[in-house]
């Protein structure tokens, strides 16, 4: 049942293409909000406030990105394949009681294999769904100006991933913008821009 289903919504986006299949490649860049990278900010700032038993606490927190960079080739009007990279990073100072001891610096870099589903694939306009899997590279640095903590630089390799249910694209046959609804590294919303040629 599943299957048949399956293969019956491939033949409608088959036919809905209306053979359009002028352009091979797609390179995009993306911001998105609300990523993995940005819950695990989040964790990472509640674990070290409980390992320090509250002695530490975190201000003027700064988070920019995701920042997405992604390339796919075509290999049918229906489906594409390729990579996305995403960036992120956090800046915050830290505090001890009153005093600013240092700042921390978060930075997340994720590399992540992709295929992009066309359901529809007109010539001014597109709706899909995308999927990638990959790694993200989490690097933790604190640097105190005070006390006689020593300064932290760690790296840890993680699973990530991105899985975009609806993306929505308009404009021209070669350049688009773009918004998708998902979850993942790229975030829960996602706006950008891509080239197609």
């Amino acid at each position: 049942m599943m299957m048949s289903a399956v293969a019956m919504m491939t033949a409608m986006s088959v036919q809905a293409q209306e053979g359009y299949d002028d352009t091979k490649h797609e390179i995009g860049i993306s911001y998105g909000g609300m990523s993995n990278s940005t819950w695990m900010s989040i964790g990472d700032a509640l674990g070290t406030y409980l390992i320090s038993v509250g002695t530490v606490r975190y201000e003027d927190g700064k988070f920019v990105g995701p920042i997405g960079l992604e390339y796919f080739y075509h290999v049918s009007p229906v489906v594409g394949v390729g990579a996305v990279g995403v960036y992120a990073q956090e800046t915050k100072d830290m505090f001890i009681g009153n005093e600013s001891y240092g700042d921390a610096k978060n930075t997340y870099i994720s590399v992540m294999p992709a295929a992009k589903f066309n359901w529809l694939r007109k010539k001014y306009f597109g709706l899909y769904s995308k999927a990638a899997v990959g790694v993200i590279f989490a690097t933790k640095k604190e640097n105190y100006t005070k006390g006689n903590s020593e300064n932290i630089s760690k790296t840890n390799v993680d699973f990530n991933w991105q899985a975009s249910i609806l993306g929505i694209e308009a404009g021209s046959p070669n350049v688009r913008g773009f918004v998708e609804l998902g979850v993942g590294e790229q975030g829960i919303g996602v706006a950008g821009l891509r080239c197609k040629f």
